[in-house]
C-alpha cells in the first residue's frame, strides 16, 4: 500500500535525497520547501507553518503515514531558532491528528552532532517552553555577546530534548506514533559547501567533528537511516537520537556516554 510521507527541506540536501529514496520504494512524497516542492511555505513563521500543515493535510487526505523534517539553516542568527526548532516542533504538533489517523505513523526529525556541544541554556529553555518570542530575543542577545556559534547547538539540543519528552507524551506513543531523530555529523550538502570548500575551515571542522568511519557523509547516508526510522518495520523504537556521524559522538564524548 502506498504511504503518504511529508518531507520538509525536500528541495535540497538530506531532504532531496530522502524524497528520491522514498519515491523509488513506492511512497507518495509531499515535499515542503520555500520553492520547488509540492507545498511551498516558509517554516520560519507561524503563518508559514500553518500553510505547510494545511498543504500537507490537503494532499494526504487527512491520513499522513510519516513526516520527516529536514529543513534547517546554518547561518548564525534568529532564523536558526525559528526554522531549526519551531519550524519542526510546531509542524509536527500540528500534524499529529493526521499521523494518528494512519495505521503505522512515524516521524523523523533531523538534529545534529552539534547538539552535544556547548550551547546557550537560556535559548534552549525558551525553546522548550514554547516561547518563540523569548527564544528569538535571546538569540539576538547571544549574537550581540559574540557567542553566535552557540545558537546552532542550542536549537539542536532543544530539538533532541523535545523529541525525548514528546515521544511518550499522551497522543504519541499511545497512538502508535514513533518519534525519533537522527544526529548527523558533517554532511556534504549545499548548506555545508562553503565551509568544506575553505581549507582553513575544513581543518577546524575536522577537529570539531572527527569522523573516523568513512569521513564526511553524503546526504544519502543520512536519508537511508531516516527511511528506516519512518518505515513500518520500526515497531518499537521511539525517543531515540541516532548518530549518523562516522564515529564523531563517541570520539568526542567517549564510551562512558551512551
Amino acid at each position: 500500500m502506498t504511504r503518504h510521507v511529508a518531507v520538509t527541506g525536500a528541495a535540497s540536501g538530506i531532504g532531496r535525497a530522502l524524497a528520491a529514496q522514498l519515491t523509488a520504494r513506492g511512497d507518495t512524497v509531499i515535499g515542503v520547501d520555500l520553492a520547488g516542492a509540492e507545498v511551498c511555505a516558509d517554516l520560519s513563521t507561524p503563518e508559514g507553518r500553518r500553510e505547510a500543515a494545511a498543504g500537507i493535510r490537503e494532499r494526504c487526505g487527512g491520513v499522513l503515514d510519516a513526516l520527516v523534517t529536514c529543513a534547517g539553516v546554518a547561518k548564525p542568527g534568529r532564523l536558526m531558532v525559528s526554522v531549526n526548532y519551531f519550524g519542526t516542533t510546531e509542524l509536527v504538533t500540528a500534524l499529529r491528528p493526521e499521523l494518528a489517523a494512519a495505521e503505522q505513523p512515524r516521524v523523523g526529525v533531523v538534529g545534529s552532532i552539534s547538539g552535544t556541544q556547548p550551547n546557550d541554556p537560556r535559548t534552549v529553555a525558551a525553546c522548550l517552553a514554547g516561547d518563540e518570542a523569548a527564544a528569538l530575543a535571546r538569540a539576538d542577545e547571544v549574537v550581540a555577546l559574540d557567542e553566535a556559534q552557540k545558537l546552532y547547538p542550542s536549537t539542536k539540543a532543544a530539538l533532541a530534548q523535545w523529541v525525548r519528552r514528546t515521544c511518550v507524551a499522551p497522543g504519541w506513543a499511545d497512538a502508535g506514533i514513533a518519534l525519533n531523530a537522527v544526529a548527523p555529523g558533517v554532511v556534504l550538502t549545499p548548506m555545508s559547501a562553503a565551509l568544506v570548500d575553505d581549507e582553513r575551515m575544513l581543518e577546524v571542522i575536522r577537529q570539531a567533528v572527527p569522523m573516523p568511519l568513512n569521513g564526511h557523509a553524503a546526504p544519502e547516508a543520512v536519508a537511508h537511516v531516516l527511511g528506516w526510522l519512518i518505515a513500518p518495520e520500526n515497531t518499537h523504537m521511539t525517543g531515540q537520537v541516532v548518530y549518523v556521524d562516522g564515529g564523531a559522538e563517541v570520539t568526542l564524548r567517549g564510551p562512558e556516554d551512551f
